[in-house]
């Protein structure tokens, strides 16, 4: 059974960090791409990045230059590591496996076919 669990969130000020974690069981998570998302409050969810083969990751325009995608192999776990955190990325944050293995890259939710069940990350002074 495929099972994508994300932990790690919470309450931030502006400027800091936080670092997410999506433990997969069901499958190997390095055969696929693993894509982070987030969905703020009256807004459609977003790509944020993916990483796929544990070292090829994509960012797409939230995470830029402040977030960083990893993976352990071995804990079968991605990350997101996130710096100078800004209120607007304020949001429930999830992890998701493509639909098919050894794919390319993708920002779009309809890409993904397992969800995590999210994990709150609230920007605030």
């Amino acid at each position: 059974q495929v099972q994508l669990v994300e932990s790690g969130g919470g309450l931030v000020q502006p400027g800091g960090s936080l670092k997410l974690s999506c433990a997969a069981s069901g499958f190997t998570l390095e055969s696929y791409p693993i894509g982070w998302f987030r969905q703020a409050p009256g807004k459609e969810r977003e790509g944020v990045s993916c990483i796929t083969r544990s070292f090829v990751n994509t960012y797409y325009t939230p995470a830029k230059g402040r977030f960083i995608t990893s993976s352990d192999n071995a804990a079968n776990t991605a990350y997101l590591q996130m710096s100078n955190l800004k209120t607007e990325d304020t949001g429930v944050y999830y992890c998701a496996r493509h639909r098919y293995a050894y794919y390319t890259c993708s920002g779009d939710v309809r890409d993904y076919e397992y969800w995590g069940q999210g994990t709150q990350v609230t920007v605030a002074s």
